[in-house]
């Protein structure tokens, strides 16, 4: 299994809704709002580096209120 933090930005007032909707995903271990440069972290996995593009890509990215994603792979 691959492992990967997804730091995403969000529209204004969006956070907690967002991660609501992460959160029970297949793939989506945990999903928080956050304070700091980014307003969600969530960490996923997948069987591939190919699958978690498309957990991003299909499912977090096409949450109403994400603006803006970035994946960080875990390496150990």
């Amino acid at each position: 299994m691959v492992r990967a933090y997804v730091l995403i930005s969000t529209s204004p007032g969006k956070a907690i809704n967002v991660v609501t909707q992460m959160q029970g995903q297949s793939g989506v271990l945990q999903a928080d709002a956050i304070t700091g440069e980014y307003d969600c972290i969530a960490r996923v996995e997948a069987p591939d580096v190919a699958g978690i593009g498309s957990l991003i890509v299909e499912r977090i990215q096409r949450i109403d209120g994400v603006f803006k994603t970035v994946t960080c792979l875990v390496v150990q």
